[in-house]
């Protein structure tokens, strides 16, 4: 019977070697990767360079410059970690088709029946060791019969197990736990001489690069027991509280009953144990790659007339419309690439104001592109792309047969509006065209939004407001009357007298008290539908003054 076999790569310095890898460090000295955790700068990574100096991960800024003066730091990128990260995953699937990221900074690889095809795992190990290489990448490598044990192995084999504390912390514990630690026996004196003669906590200090840590099948106990309880994927804390209670190794918590663990640390400690040992399951779920849709054409004889651009067109785009309709997915923009025989191409993109995947409504949006594409020479090769696909839901029709054939009807045909819309982006943009929508509101400015009709459905209805609302509405502006909120028969605005004839009102509106809106720092305002001795109909309100003066304003005209 076969022994389950997982690899672990770790890459100790995988933020500052993508840095130099993209020459983006400017230096070949000391580097070092910057984040801010708890409004401090702290490392996050560092290069060789920089490891040879004293530094180590986690150190604050402040401090490292203080030992290396000429360090050259650089802002920390976690998305291009993650993309970094994502890029040696790809790499690693020459070894294994089961490869999972491990982030920030690690790979496994489940190399169950894989070994034998490199050689055997010794072999295999070498070659990803000489790839990291080529890559300018330092690697630790662990192998072992399940992820937590190979984990461990990677990042803390030859690691020895000490304990968190200084002599200087221990000086201060009970008399009785001082004088137990200074009558053990000259034996167990020599194995914790940090613990009686205060000796510095030692540091943890990576084997040299490209050391392989390897636990033969069915030796899992053997190679975990002398590593430090961290290497079982424990937080801080809870490897701090051990360090605290003597149990320092891995070899010190198997010894214990796993129920006294359960209740004295919680379950976690003892899953991550029995993960590390393999009597936990802890499956290697490789990461999926995303769909790709595109096809291409490629021509016996050169093409330059559009009818011939749409006939290799009319070929491809049903091809590419059936794989999108067997993941269930729609393209909200789609790439015609046509190459040249001048090694040239021209590229068109149309975007749609809805997730297609129908031939004859695509078709037409293309068609009027094609007249931007310079064929030269001649173009020997088509190439369609879906660059941004959306899944398609599929629609559920409920009700009596009359109701649903009604239903069913306004589906199939309701999509006049949609091509419109992508006609009308075809040519001025799809960003252009907007659409309003409703907003829970009774401010009067604030009613509605303004969304991008290609990314919106339209409004299902609009509520009715409590009093009419004017056609036209502004900023308010000043309206010289009395000082009072009772409407006067006569008022200026706009450099105009303006004789009062009828008035509806008042409608007062309140501002968001949750809300501190500088246009409505003025307070309760009283609305007025106001029809002048000329015709016109006005909206007028009278700020009864909050934050600023009181006063009459006028916002809107009716039609």
């Amino acid at each position: 019977m076969s022994h389950r076999r997982i690899l672990s790569l770790w890459f100790p310095r995988l933020g500052a070697e993508r840095l130099m890898r993209a020459k983006q460090a400017g230096t070949a000295g000391p580097l070092a990767v910057v984040e801010e955790l708890s409004n401090t700068q702290v490392i996050s990574a560092l290069n060789c360079a920089a490891v040879s100096e004293g530094l180590w991960v986690g150190q604050p800024v402040r401090d490292a410059y203080a030992m290396c003066g000429h360090l050259l730091t650089r802002s920390r990128n976690a998305p291009a970690e993650r993309v970094f990260l994502t890029a040696l995953r790809r790499w690693a699937g020459k070894y294994s088709p089961w490869v999972a990221e491990q982030e920030p900074d690690g790979l496994v690889i489940d190399l169950t029946g894989c070994a034998h095809l490199f050689g055997g795992e010794a072999g295999m190990l070498a070659q990803v060791e000489e790839d990291c290489s080529d890559m300018g990448l330092g690697v630790q490598l662990g192998l072992a019969d399940s992820l937590g044990a190979a984990w461990a192995l990677a990042r803390y084999a030859g690691v020895p197990a000490g304990s968190d504390r200084s002599g200087d912390a221990i000086s201060q514990e009970a008399r009785a736990t001082r004088a137990k630690a200074q009558n053990r026996s000259p034996k167990d004196s020599a194995k914790r001489r940090h613990w009686t003669r205060g000796g510095a906590a030692p540091q943890m200090v990576a084997l040299p690069h490209g050391v392989a840590r390897i636990a033969d099948p069915g030796q899992t106990y053997g190679a975990l027991a002398p590593l430090p309880v961290a290497a079982l994927r424990l937080e801080g804390a809870m490897v701090a509280q051990l360090n605290r209670l003597g149990l320092r190794r891995v070899s010190d918590l198997m010894d214990q009953p796993r129920a006294s663990l359960a209740r004295r640390f919680g379950r976690g400690l003892v899953m991550r144990l029995d993960q590390a040992m393999g009597s936990a399951p802890e499956p290697v779920s490789p990461g999926r790659a995303p769909d790709h849709f595109a096809v291409r054409l490629t021509l016996p004889e050169p093409i330059g007339l559009i009818d011939d651009l749409m006939a290799g067109v009319d070929r491809m785009l049903p091809r590419l419309c059936a794989r999108l309709e067997e993941r269930g997915k729609g393209m909200r923009s789609l790439r015609l690439e046509a190459h040249r025989t001048d090694q040239a191409a021209e590229v068109v993109v149309v975007g749609f104001a809805r997730p297609l995947r129908d031939p004859g409504r695509i078709r037409p949006l293309l068609e009027m592109k094609l007249d931007q594409i310079d064929a030269g020479f001649g173009i020997d090769m088509l190439r369609l792309e879906a660059l941004q696909v959306e899944p398609i839901h599929a629609r559920t029709v409920a009700g009596h047969v009359q109701a649903g054939a009604a239903a069913q009807q306004r589906v199939d045909g309701g999509n006049g509006l949609e091509d419109l819309i992508g006609r009308l982006g075809a040519r001025v943009g799809l960003e252009m065209i907007t659409r309003y929508h409703p907003v829970d509101t009774h401010i009067p400015e604030k009613t509605a939004k303004l969304l991008a009709a290609a990314w919106s459905e339209p409004a299902p209805h609009w509520p009715a407001a409590p009093q009419p609302r004017p056609l036209l509405m502004w900023q308010p502006e000043l309206v010289s009357a009395a000082d009072s909120p009772v409407l006067s028969d006569q008022f200026r605005w706009r450099g105009q007298h303006w004789q009062l004839a009828q008035a509806q009102g008042p409608e007062r509106i309140a501002p968001e008290w949750w809300l501190d809106d500088p246009n409505w720092r003025n307070g309760v305002r009283d609305y007025w539908v106001v029809v002048t001795s000329s015709g016109a109909r006005l909206w007028l309100f009278y700020a009864h003054g909050g934050g600023l003066s009181p006063g009459w304003f006028c916002q809107g005209s009716f039609a």
